[in-house]
């Protein structure tokens, strides 16, 4: 894995993985990018002894522009199969697999709303139910959702049954971390 050396320009917000806790990382400080994935980046910070995610929406502490982080771009058409590109588009921190192709994505459904809008549910699971950025992957992927045009509501819901296993991860997820 290649990791990029950079100063930060400014203060910016960062998420610990996996614990979700927000810390303020300093402007000057040392960090490496690990991973620019799903419109995000994660950086290892060795003054906070960690990884840290930052949004894209920082990415100029980092140097960078918000397209680095290789955001999902919305397109048009099926609703569901836009779904399924904006879910592709959320990523574990630690991991450079989308949450579809990790498996972790266990079913998704559109509803009709009374008011002509869609209501978007998803389950999903996590590698292990005590990591940490859990909220935080099915509130990005919430966030996702709603940028969706006809969305009204998005409910991302973590479960646990069945338990995820290494062989839920699709062809393309196995093929990208060099398994098989």
């Amino acid at each position: 894995m290649s990791m990029e050396r950079i100063e930060l320009a400014r203060d910016c917000e960062g998420v610990q993985i996996p614990a979700g806790i927000k810390t303020v990382l300093e402007k000057g400080i040392e960090a490496f990018i690990t991973q620019s994935l799903g419109g995000t980046f994660t950086v290892q910070v060795p003054a906070h002894g960690g990884l840290f995610r930052i949004a894209g929406k920082d990415a100029d502490a980092l140097g960078k522009n918000p397209e680095d982080a290789g955001g999902a771009a919305v397109g048009g058409g099926d609703l569901e199969a836009m779904v399924w590109e904006q879910l592709k588009s959320c990523f574990d921190p630690e991991i450079p697999v989308n949450i579809v192709d990790l498996g972790l994505v266990y079913g998704m459904e559109v509803q009709d709303q009374t008011d002509g809008t869609k209501r978007v549910e998803v389950k999903m699971t996590l590698t292990a139910q005590g990591c940490g950025m859990g909220a935080s992957i099915a509130l990005d992927a919430r966030h996702k959702i709603m940028t969706l045009p006809g969305v009204s509501e998005a409910d991302v819901d973590l479960v646990w049954d069945p338990p995820w296993t290494p062989q839920m991860i699709s062809p393309e997820g196995r093929e990208r971390l060099g398994i098989d």
